[in-house]
C-alpha cells in the first residue's frame, strides 16, 4: 500500500489567484483615500495632501514564486501575515476558486479508484485561522477524503513520516524531499524554475503518474 498525499494549495486550490483579488480590493482600492489629508481653497475645491511615509500598495509583478513580497507591496512580513492569516484568511482560503472547474470530481473520482489499495490524505501547510478557513474550502467543495493533516515549519516532518509520494505545487517540497520519498510536480507559474523527475499539469494524470511510481 502506498501513502499519498495531495496539497491543497497550487493543486486543489488557487490561492494565488484569490489573494492577488483580496489584495487589489482591501490594499490597493481601499488605500486609495486611506491617511491621505485634503485642503480645501477658496473655489471649494479639495486636493489630497500626500504622506511620504504612506506605503503605496501595489502588484509588483506576476507571482513567479511563493515569496509574496517580491510581488506584493507590504510594509514588512509580518503585515503580510497578518493581512493572510489574521485579516482575511477565510476571504483568501475559504473562498479561492479551485485550480481547474473538474478538480474536487477528478479527486473524488481518484479517491474512490484508489483507495481500497492506498492510504491517501489532504495536506497543507497552514497557520491559524487558515486551517479553519481551508477546511471550509474543502467541504464548499466536496472533498471526500476523510484524512487531512495540517502542518507547519516545525511540523513539517511528521507531513513526511506519514506519506511515501507528495503531489504538490510548492517549489520548497519539490527541493527538499528526503531521498526516501517521491515528489510529483503540479505544474504552475511559480514552480516553472523548479526540475522534477515526476509532473503532471491536470490531476487527470495522477493515476497513471504514479503507476510509473509502481
Amino acid at each position: 500500500m502506498m501513502r499519498i498525499g495531495i496539497e491543497i494549495n497550487g493543486v486543489l486550490r488557487d490561492t494565488i489567484s484569490k489573494f492577488t483579488q483580496v489584495y487589489e480590493k482591501h490594499k490597493i482600492e481601499e488605500s486609495e483615500f486611506d491617511g491621505k489629508t485634503f485642503e480645501l481653497d477658496l473655489s471649494g475645491n479639495t486636493e489630497a495632501i500626500p504622506t511620504p511615509e504612506q506605503i503605496e500598495y501595489k502588484i509588483l509583478s506576476d507571482v513567479t514564486s511563493l515569496d509574496l513580497l517580491n510581488h506584493f507591496s507590504f510594509p514588512s512580513k509580518e503585515d503580510l501575515y497578518s493581512f493572510m492569516y489574521e485579516e482575511h484568511p477565510m476571504e483568501i482560503f475559504g473562498h479561492s476558486p479551485s485550480v481547474e472547474m473538474s478538480t474536487m470530481n477528478d479527486l473524488n473520482g481518484f479517491y474512490y479508484e484508489m483507495r481500497d489499495n492506498h492510504d491517501i490524505s489532504i495536506v497543507s501547510d497552514e497557520i491559524g485561522k487558515s486551517k479553519p478557513a481551508s477546511l471550509f474550502f474543502l467541504s464548499k467543495f466536496g472533498c471526500l477524503i476523510e484524512k487531512v493533516k495540517f502542518y507547519s515549519e516545525s511540523t513539517i516532518d511528521s507531513m513526511w513520516n506519514e506519506i511515501d509520494v507528495l503531489l504538490t505545487a510548492n517549489p520548497n517540497l519539490l527541493l527538499n524531499c528526503p531521498k526516501d520519498k517521491k515528489v510529483i510536480k503540479f505544474e504552475t507559474e511559480y514552480n516553472k524554475q523548479v526540475d522534477s523527475e515526476l509532473s503532471i499539469t491536470t490531476l487527470k494524470e495522477l493515476k497513471n503518474k504514479l503507476e510509473e511510481i509502481l
